[in-house]
């Protein structure tokens, strides 16, 4: 039975790597670390324990990676100093130089669980985890931008090229500037493999424009709440195709989804992920998703 590989982003969720915050996250400066006025480490930590219960609900088995007091407030967003392949992880380097350690607590989470390590990102490449979608087996996709740059993504290439796959690298916006954080999953979540929540005004217009010659449906984010949320609002994970957990407070987006099919389950998130600049995807690092 296999234990780990995802070439996919909404197939069922029967893995996925976590980071259970504590003291590194309730003691974290938030000027450091770019939090923003609703953030409260308390707060955060119960937000997050309810939003565990969600993932666990769901069927996935949890591997978890425990907050020691490293100072890593930002290593809860497991998302981003790794990405999994059906032919083992890849280990990131991240684009924000806060986050450089992080990449460590996963490849030593790998190696107690005997999971291969395909290859890692070298100076002076970066990649974050959260710059990558597959939009099938065969396709990655990747956001240059503030926190992925091009040595990164040709490395990339380099190491899923015999394995098939193909890695497109796309334009991202500055937008709110170096300091925050505009991923390409910050612009769109695949909800199953023919629908995605997109907010399009920022989207890479060749991308967007791939995305409808592939068939996919897409579902606009509202704006106002797009932009209330700073993007949190559209960072939905989806636990299979149609069913997904997103932060609460966005009643416009949720209807939105369920009108097109999906099964929606919210946590409150100020303290957490409206504050600390990262959604429910950012939180997980999916190693094993499966097509039941």
């Amino acid at each position: 039975m296999a234990t780990y590989g995802s070439q996919e982003m909404s197939a069922p969720l029967l893995r996925v790597l976590m980071r259970r915050p504590g003291a590194s996250l309730q003691t974290a400066d938030p000027a450091r670390w770019h939090y923003g006025p609703t953030f409260d480490g308390a707060r955060a930590v119960s937000q997050y324990a309810a939003f565990a219960r969600l993932v666990e609900t769901s069927g996935a088995e949890i591997l978890w990676l425990e907050d020691g007091g490293d100072g890593l407030a930002d290593a809860m967003f497991t998302h981003d100093p790794s990405l999994m392949s059906d032919h083992g992880a890849i280990l990131l380097r991240m684009g924000k130089p806060l986050r450089a350690g992080e990449t460590d607590l996963h490849e030593k989470a790998y190696r107690e669980r005997q999971i291969p390590i395909l290859g890692r990102i070298a100076a002076p490449g970066t990649v974050e985890g959260g710059d990558c979608i597959w939009l099938d087996a065969k396709t990655l996709i990747v956001g240059r931008g503030v926190r992925t740059n091009q040595s990164g993504i040709d490395q990339l290439a380099a190491l899923l090229a015999p394995h098939g796959v193909t890695v497109l690298g796309y334009d991202l916006p500055l937008w709110q500037g170096e300091e925050a954080c505009l991923h390409l999953m910050s612009v769109i979540s695949p909800l199953a493999d023919d629908l995605a929540l997109v907010f399009a005004p920022l989207l890479p217009a060749a991308f967007y424009q791939l995305l409808k010659q592939r068939g996919i449906r897409l579902i606009e984010a509202p704006a106002d709440e797009f932009h209330a949320s700073n993007g949190l609002s559209l960072n939905v994970l989806p636990t299979r195709p149609h069913e997904v957990i997103m932060v609460a407070g966005f009643p416009k987006t949720r209807a939105a989804m369920e009108e097109a099919g999906c099964t929606v389950e919210t946590f409150e998130a100020d303290a957490l992920c409206i504050a600390c600049e990262g959604g429910p995807t950012c939180l997980t690092r999916p190693v094993l998703r499966r097509a039941a």
